[in-house]
């Protein structure tokens, strides 16, 4: 670094005459004053400080400053940035046979191609968008037990998915190189983390430093057919048929018809003939029937389109448990009712099903018929109320020594902190009006009409109506397909009572509502469902359901009511073991996607943890792991709950372990969706040629590099760094002059002149 010194002026003619005449002045007047004093030695030592002082001014006029350079003696350098991210593997660059991007772009990565630059400058050839570690996470800790083979105490490195970021890799290299003459940059132009290119390309721009791009890869999407979803259960029931949603985009300019095939790990194949729709999404679904219990592994493949460039899209595969179904269900009633008496049927010959029936008869002091269905009284602890998955609650309340605010309170914890479900059937004596005192009004979905407590009754049959939430769900879902299903409930035979209901509460979801009936909120809400805390409730605006057996005996009734329970206890039986339930929403999360997860622990005595360390490990498909530390949310229900984002698609091994009992629960969570970096989507020149723009740079392709040489080689050197120090207005100068003045003054009064 070679450096040199000068002192710089700014004068202007008005400046410098001024200067003169201040100077002459001074030299005049104060040549009199020595005269008329006879040249006395103090006169003379004053009027020679004052031409002293105006001397500096005049000097300080001209702003004076020290200028400092400094020219490096050292080549400048050049810097060769080229994308090594995953996109880079499409391949869409036709030359005499088709290339990928990398491939396309490979001569510029060697030293050979930049030789001729060399006498000019130094080349630097760096790759951009690696792997890098996630910035710390207080909530991710090290696991402090080995439940999946990790050591006590060692530090797991969770490591962000690998994608593109342009801007970060510019302003990195300026920072790395000060004499830089240039930078290349060779890229698709897809970028998905990091700031804006453009505001990269603003810095450079303003430190005089162009950007020759190199763009590469077609602007234009490929030929696919790619299989975007695959929406598995976490586990499905042994014997029942089970739908799995997919979810294919195509790129092709025309509908054609393909074939899907779902093939599992045991050899079974499930074969069918869809139309995909052109230039856009085709959604469809998959029945499948398992038989044998145990674990699966479920594939879906889409045939190869003729004109499909790419067929490595074309096939999801996704982990499914298959299991023995128990659910436990309480129904709580007060007057045997017709709807009750048959819904206790349906539900007790159900073999998946295991019902428990509390029956508060008035005046009766024994178990209703001595059936081994029914129980004496309400679970005297939380700890046996906390074994039933769903509980229906019939025509009770408070009143008439039926439920008590203790037992309000469990039911409350149970549906929010372990996940249960809880279905409101209402009656006509409206004794569920008394459960608005309680904590159970929370979970009550819709708002009810306190000036009709009773109900509405009518001689003529009524009917329900599908929503459009309702043609969707499978709740509703009574038939095969759509068409059939609407037809089934326009069928269904009616009912002659109804709730008292004026509207759905915000956040609920109304599934059927009353065929004629409305009010000021609109048509009159009467099968409404909602998500409280970790579990679910629904409410049944009537006890007509049981009159769909007509002429078609459980078809609709058991299969409505069985359908019902599945799906509010879906969610709590995720994964349990002994004394561990672990569960989690969504179900199928998507890459990147933040997935809540929520568990119960036990103690050994089986009554719930009060309080503990219950951490998660996250296994990803990479082996990538992370541990996090799951916080109490509920002590009285030994609740815990956390969130992890998986940042890789594919299956993710769960580990729930207890520090307290000693005991884990292994489970697996499915993230669909692909990486940040697509192989197949279109490249992004637009981007490079912006960037290219804003610092004054080009483009070029990538046969012609030297002419990207010759563009370089004739750039002058950059400009030497100039320091300017402004001594006009510096504080050391400022200082002197005051002190000179601060002495003359002084000097005045000394002599007697003040």
């Amino acid at each position: 670094m070679i450096e040199t010194h000068s002192l710089s002026f700014a004068w202007t003619p008005w400046t410098i005459a001024i200067a003169v005449i201040a100077i002459a002045a001074t030299l005049v007047l104060g040549f009199l004053a020595c005269w008329r004093n006879h040249f006395r030695k103090a006169t003379v030592l004053l009027e020679g400080l004052r031409l002293i002082v105006v001397v500096v001014a005049a000097i300080l006029l001209g702003g004076p400053e020290w200028v400092e350079q400094y020219v490096p003696d050292d080549k400048p350098v050049v810097a060769v940035l080229y994308d090594d991210s995953g996109s880079m593997q499409t391949r869409d660059v036709v030359q005499s046979e088709p290339q990928t991007r990398e491939e396309a772009i490979a001569s510029l990565t060697q030293m050979e191609a930049w030789k001729s630059l060399e006498s000019r400058a130094e080349v630097v050839i760096e790759p951009f968008a690696e792997t890098k570690p996630e910035p710390n996470n207080p909530n991710r800790i090290n696991p402090i037990s080995n439940p999946a083979g990790v050591a006590p105490g060692e530090t797991t490195e969770f490591m962000e998915e690998k994608g593109t970021d342009l801007s970060s890799p510019l302003l990195d290299v300026v920072r790395k190189h000060p004499h830089l003459l240039g930078v290349v940059l060779a890229s698709d132009g897809d970028w998905n983390q990091g700031d804006a290119p453009v505001r990269a390309a603003g810095r450079l721009r303003s430190m005089g430093i162009p950007v020759f791009t190199v763009p590469v890869g077609s602007e234009e999407r490929l030929p696919d057919v790619e299989l975007l979803s695959f929406d598995v259960p976490t586990f499905a029931i042994g014997g029942k048929k089970v739908r799995i949603p997919f979810s294919i985009e195509s790129s092709l300019p025309r509908d054609h018809a393909a074939t899907v095939t779902m093939t599992t790990s045991k050899g079974e194949t499930i074969t069918k003939d869809i139309r995909i729709a052109a230039m856009g999404r085709t959604n469809d679904s998959v029945d499948w029937e398992p038989e044998d219990l145990g674990d699966e592994t479920l594939t879906l493949t889409i045939s190869k389109h003729p004109n499909e460039l790419l067929d490595d899209n074309n096939e999801i595969t996704a982990p499914i448990s298959i299991r023995e179904e128990k659910l436990r269900v309480l129904v709580i009633e007060s007057v045997p009712r017709w709807e009750y008496r048959y819904l206790r049927n349906a539900l007790s010959r159900d073999p998946g099903v295991e019902v428990s029936c509390l029956l508060f008869h008035p005046g009766l002091d024994a178990r209703g018929g001595g059936n081994a269905d029914y129980i004496a009284t309400f679970p005297d602890t939380k700890e046996e109320l906390s074994k039933y998955d769903v509980v229906f609650l019939g025509d009770v309340g408070l009143d008439d020594n039926q439920l008590t605010l203790e037992q309000c309170e469990w039911l409350h914890g149970l549906v929010e902190q372990q996940a249960s479900g809880l279905v409101f059937i209402p009656g006509w004596e409206g004794r569920q009006f008394s459960l608005r005192e309680t904590p159970l009004k929370d979970l009550l979905p819709v708002t009810l009409d306190e000036g009709q407590p009773g109900g509405w009754g009518s001689r003529t049959a009524q009917h329900f109506e599908l929503t459009q939430l309702g043609r969707r769900s499978l709740l509703t879902k009574l038939a095969d397909t759509a068409d059939d299903n609407l037809e089934v409930w326009s069928n269904l035979p009616g009912f002659q009572w109804y709730a008292p209901v004026l509207a759905a509460k915000p956040g609920s979801e109304t599934l059927l509502v009353h065929q004629e009936v409305s009010n000021r909120f609109g048509r009159l809400p009467l099968l409404v469902t909602r998500t409280y805390g970790a579990g679910k409730v629904l409410f049944m605006g009537t006890d007509g359901a049981w009159r769909w057996r007509k002429g078609v005996e459980d078809l609709y009734h058991y299969r409505f009511w069985g359908q019902v329970v599945r799906w509010m206890a879906y969610r709590r039986n995720m994964a349990q073991g002994e004394t561990m339930r672990l569960y989690y929403s969504p179900e199928q999360p998507q890459v990147r996607q933040t997935v809540s997860v929520n568990a119960n622990v036990m103690e050994a005595s089986g009554e719930p943890l009060s309080g503990g360390d219950v951490t998660l490990q996250i296994v990803a498909p990479s082996g990538r792991s992370q541990t996090i530390q799951l916080q109490s949310s509920g002590e009285a229900w030994g609740a815990f709950a956390g969130r992890f984002t998986p940042e890789e698609p594919g299956e993710h091994k769960l580990t729930l372990f207890c520090k307290q009992t000693g005991d884990s629960l292994q489970t697996t969570v499915f993230a669909q969706g692909v990486a940040l970096e697509q192989i197949g989507k279109p490249a992004r020149p637009d981007v490079m040629q912006e960037i290219a723009r804003v610092t004054n740079g080009q483009v070029f392709t990538v046969d012609r590099v030297e002419d990207v040489i010759a563009w370089l080689s004739a750039m002058p050197d950059r400009p030497p760094s100039i320091r300017r120090i402004a001594l006009w207005s510096h504080p050391a100068i400022v200082g002197g002059f005051i002190a000179l003045l601060a002495l003359f003054w002084i000097g005045r009064k000394g002599v007697g002149l003040i």
